[in-house]
C-alpha cells in the first residue's frame, strides 16, 4: 500500500497488514509533516483524506520568514536583496534583521542608530526605529543588542512567542512586504519570527549538509504550525548552484522530488553576490547585469506572481 504525504506529495510504502485500525495520523519522515489517515471498514486499505481547505490568504501586508536553522545557506544575502527587490518594484518593503550579527545593514550600507531591540524595549518609538535605507525600503536593524531581547523573551511566563507580533503589530498597514531575516538555530527569537510570519522562504545551498539541515528544520517547524495554522513553508530556494560540481545537479534534484512547486529557480553562484556587501551596495546597484541579479529578479517574479516585474 502507498500513502501519500499531502505535503510533500512524498510516497511512502506502508505493509497494511501491521497497522492497527486504531493508527488515526501518520508522520511523513521526509518532511515532518503529520496527517490524518483512516480505514472505513475492517480489511480495507487505508485511504489519505485530502488535504485540508486552504486557509484564507491574509490581507494586507505579506509576512515572509527567510529562515533555516544552518548556516552558510546565504539566509541574510538572500533576505536583503530580496527586499531591496521588492522596493525595486514599486512596494513598500520592511525588512527586519533577527540575527545578532546585524549584518542587513552592514550589506545596505547603513548603519542605523536604533533598531528592532529599541522597539521591543520601547526605548525609542516605532518612527524612531525604522530607518529608510532606499528608496520604499526601510531597515529594522538588528545586532548584538538582541541577545538581551532573547533573554527577555525567555523570562516570559506566558505569550513569550508572540512577543515580535506584539511588537510590529502597528506597522502592518503600513508596507506590501515584511521579509524577516533570520540567524543559524533554533532559539526563542526565531520562534517568535515564526509565529509572526505567513510564509517561510528557505534558502538552500545545494550541498549535503545543507539538505540535511532542511529536513530537521521542518520537522522542527510542524511544533509551530500547531499552534499558527496560517504558517506555511511556501518557497525553498536552492542557493551557490554550480554546474561545474556534479553534486549541484543531484541535490537539485532530489529537492525537486520533495517540493516540487514550492522549488524555486536556483540562484547561482556569483562572486559578485559576495562582493557586493563590502561596497554596501545590493547586488542590483553593485552588478546589475550579473547572474546573481538576473536569479534574484526571477526569484522576485515568482513570489510576488508577476512576471512582468523588473523586466
Amino acid at each position: 500500500m502507498i500513502i501519500i504525504c499531502p505535503s510533500c506529495k512524498k510516497q511512502h510504502r506502508i505493509d497494511e497488514k501491521r497497522l492497527s485500525e486504531r493508527v488515526k495520523a501518520a508522520k511523513c519522515v521526509f518532511c515532518g509533516h503529520t496527517f490524518a489517515i483512516r480505514v472505513d471498514k475492517p480489511g480495507e486499505p487505508f485511504r489519505t483524506p485530502g488535504p485540508p481547505p486552504a486557509a484564507a490568504e491574509p490581507e494586507g501586508m505579506r509576512k515572509i520568514a527567510v529562515s533555516l536553522s544552518k548556516g552558510g545557506v546565504g539566509k541574510t544575502t538572500t533576505a536583503v536583496n530580496l527586499a531591496a527587490g521588492l522596493a525595486l518594484a514599486g512596494f513598500n518593503v520592511l525588512l527586519v534583521d533577527t540575527d545578532t550579527q546585524g549584518q542587513a545593514g552592514y550589506m545596505l550600507g547603513v548603519k542605523p542608530k536604533g533598531g528592532l531591540t529599541e522597539l521591543i524595549t520601547g526605548e525609542l518609538t516605532v518612527d524612531e526605529c525604522l530607518f529608510k535605507a532606499r528608496e520604499r525600503l526601510w531597515l529594522l536593524a538588528g545586532g548584538k543588542s538582541l541577545a538581551g531581547v532573547k533573554r527577555l523573551i525567555a523570562r516570559k511566563d506566558f505569550r513569550g512567542e508572540l512577543t515580535l507580533q506584539e511588537a510590529l503589530s502597528p506597522l502592518d498597514d503600513r508596507f506590501d512586504f515584511a521579509i524577516v531575516d533570520t540567524s543559524p538555530g533554533w532559539d526563542v527569537l526565531t520562534i517568535n519570527v515564526l509565529f509572526y510570519a505567513n510564509e517561510i522562504l528557505v534558502p538552500v545551498s545545494l550541498e549535503v549538509m545543507a539538505l540535511q539541515g532542511l529536513l530537521e528544520f521542518t520537522k522542527s517547524l510542524a511544533s509551530v504550525q500547531a499552534y499558527h495554522g496560517n504558517l506555511d513553508l511556501k518557497f525553498v530556494v536552492p542557493t551557490f548552484f554550480d554546474k561545474r560540481v556534479k553534486k549541484s545537479d543531484e541535490i537539485l534534484e532530489q529537492l525537486h522530488s520533495y517540493y516540487n512547486s514550492r522549488l524555486c529557480p536556483p540562484i547561482r553562484y556569483n562572486v559578485r553576490l559576495s562582493e557586493a556587501p563590502g561596497f554596501g551596495q545590493t547586488i542590483y546597484e553593485y552588478a546589475p547585469g550579473s547572474p546573481g541579479a538576473k536569479d534574484y529578479r526571477d526569484l522576485i517574479r515568482k513570489i510576488a506572481a508577476n512576471e512582468k516585474l523588473l523586466t
